[in-house]
């Protein structure tokens, strides 16, 4: 089985929201929106769903009307697939280049592949300059930009609000705590900062050992944490390897794993 975490040029409409959500049928393992980063994530299996999704994102949504704090290449701005129990990364792999190559030739909307070959900090920072689309044509989409399409290992989307610091005292703490195992950004979020935050080995560094990191660096600042924020969901090894009295504050729970929601999943109908 596949993971696959769309994210989305779109956290504020209702309407759309609801739109994608139902798109991805009962393949939708949990979604997190957010206004400010005007993007949401969509924790979705297989290979249906994706696909759905992103027709669904591709028929509502303008890139030119788009306005938010986050980063983005497009309006389905990022697709990684993931191997679960069962698959392989060669799985994750094939998976990655046919909807790559089926988003190109369906909407015209040029892919960047990401995985073993590049990494997505590279695809963000070369796209359409040192680096041309793997599929599709040579320049953006109008409406809907363009897509990094990836295979990854398990990763836990992790962001931290801060408080008593501006936004460049966030962006060089950021800078401080980045490493092989943590990708970090400060982000201006309406009239808070946050540091956002990939944890690409999180059984190496996770929600706990993050949190604990930028507490420590925010206090050369003069800032405090105000509170944590877990974007989707996390291994079920990693949340275990974190005491149980802890998770509340980490903002963690058994329930926001990927185990116990495909435990929940409801059955397609026959």
């Amino acid at each position: 089985m596949l993971e696959c975490v769309v994210n989305l040029s779109e956290g504020r409409d209702p309407d759309r929201l609801a739109a994608l959500v139902e798109a991805a049928g009962n393949d939708l393992l949990d979604v997190h929106a957010d206004p400010h980063h005007h993007r949401s994530v969509l924790t979705l299996v297989g290979e249906r769903a994706p696909r759905a999704v992103a027709a669904t994102a591709l028929a509502l949504l303008d890139l030119r009307r788009h306005e938010g704090e986050h980063p983005r290449l497009g309006v389905v701005d990022v697709v990684p697939f993931v191997p679960l129990e069962g698959s392989t990364m060669e799985d994750a792999l094939g998976a990655r280049d046919r909807f790559s190559a089926w988003m190109a030739e369906t909407f015209d909307v040029p892919c960047f592949r990401y995985g073993p070959e590049r990494s997505l900090p590279d695809v963000r920072r070369f796209a359409f300059q040192d680096l041309a689309p793997d599929d599709g044509p040579s320049r953006p989409h109008p409406s809907a930009g363009a897509s990094a399409v990836g295979a990854r290992g398990l990763l836990v989307a992790y962001n931290l609000w801060l408080a008593d610091v501006d936004i460049e005292a966030a962006r060089s703490l950021a800078r401080t705590v980045r490493g092989p195992t943590l990708r970090a950004l400060g982000l201006q979020v309406g009239s808070q900062v946050q540091v956002s935050m990939n944890l690409v080995e999180p059984l190496v560094t996770g929600p706990r050992d993050a949190y604990r990191l930028v507490q420590g660096r925010l206090q050369s600042y003069g800032g405090r944490m105000e509170r944590a924020e877990l974007v989707g969901l996390l291994p079920e090894g990693v949340l275990c390897s974190i005491p149980q009295d802890e998770w509340d504050n980490l903002d963690l729970d058994a329930d926001r794993t990927i185990e116990a929601r495909l435990g929940s999943r409801p059955s397609d109908p026959p």
